[in-house]
């Protein structure tokens, strides 16, 4: 190969690139434009709906305490990025097939599983807050209440973990064995404590609980029978008041209509006073 035709092919792929350049180039700078468009219009729209404050009872907001991000910014962010990812697949698909491009549409396809993930997660978080409140409201007059509102939420959010892992292809790896081993721990503690002596102290600690329960259950029903006649009371006192009111507002108007019209002669004329 000679120097002209070297040249004549260097030249020949340079202006075969130069429009596939400008054409990634333009792709590129839409696909930003349309996502930044979209990150305002979906915080925006969650911000108009209440997300925040939904997100918040879910317990969200103190795991997005140390980030520069709130909920909605967080699924305004993911949207932003998710549609860089498919303009940038879309770019890289102008030079034809390239491990560059492989790699952008594996994560493009695998994006919606991340997405329904979060949502999981967002959702047992919130269920989790909902329901620690409404068992730690329903047994507040108990000692051990707010340790079993407690657990009951953990165990939502844990389940709510495991499903999200799944979804995104994690749990079959990581969670089963993680999983597995733990309740072989949970399971050989509770063998070898039983075995090696822990059945008495165990007795011992179940019938100081069932006593503190027998204990604790009729203050509680006290407790609830009081309020239940307080409320019974205050509305009684509430439905009496207002007959009370209309009669006492229609006393004064019975008594202007009594009260004879005066005429107009009838002045009260200034006596005279005597003279020295």
């Amino acid at each position: 190969m000679n120097v002209t035709e070297f040249w004549n092919d260097a030249v020949g792929a340079v202006i075969t690139f130069l429009p596939k350049f400008a054409v990634f180039l333009v792709v590129l700078v839409v696909g930003w434009l349309v996502a930044k468009a979209l990150r305002k219009v979906v915080k925006v729209v969650l911000e108009r709906v209440g997300f925040d404050r939904a997100v918040e009872r879910g317990g969200i907001k103190r795991a997005l305490e140390q980030s520069r991000y709130d909920a909605s910014g967080l699924l305004a962010a993911l949207v932003y990025y998710a549609v860089l990812l498919i303009a940038l697949q879309l770019a890289f698909g102008v030079f034809g097939p390239n491990p560059v491009s492989a790699i952008l549409a594996a994560i493009v396809a695998w994006l919606p599983r991340a997405i329904v993930a979060i949502v999981i997660v967002i959702v047992a978080a919130a269920v989790g807050s909902a329901l620690h409140d409404l068992i730690r409201g329903a047994m507040g007059g108990l000692s051990y209440g707010p340790l079993v509102a407690k657990m009951v939420q953990v165990v939502v959010i844990a389940f709510g973990v495991i499903a999200a892992l799944n979804q995104i292809g994690v749990a079959t790896t990581v969670t089963g064995p993680v999983l597995i081993a733990l309740l072989a721990t949970v399971g050989g503690v509770l063998v070898v404590g039983a075995g090696g002596g822990l059945m008495r102290p165990m007795q011992q600690r179940w019938d100081r609980w069932l006593n503190r329960a027998e204990e604790e259950i009729p203050s509680a029903r006290t407790r609830a029978e009081a309020y239940r006649r307080g409320r019974e009371d205050a509305e009684r006192e509430a439905g009496a008041g207002a007959p009370r009111h209309a009669a006492e507002t229609a006393m004064p108007q019975e008594r202007t209509a009594a009260m004879p019209p005066s005429s107009p002669g009838s002045a009260t004329m200034p006596q005279d006073r005597p003279k020295a």
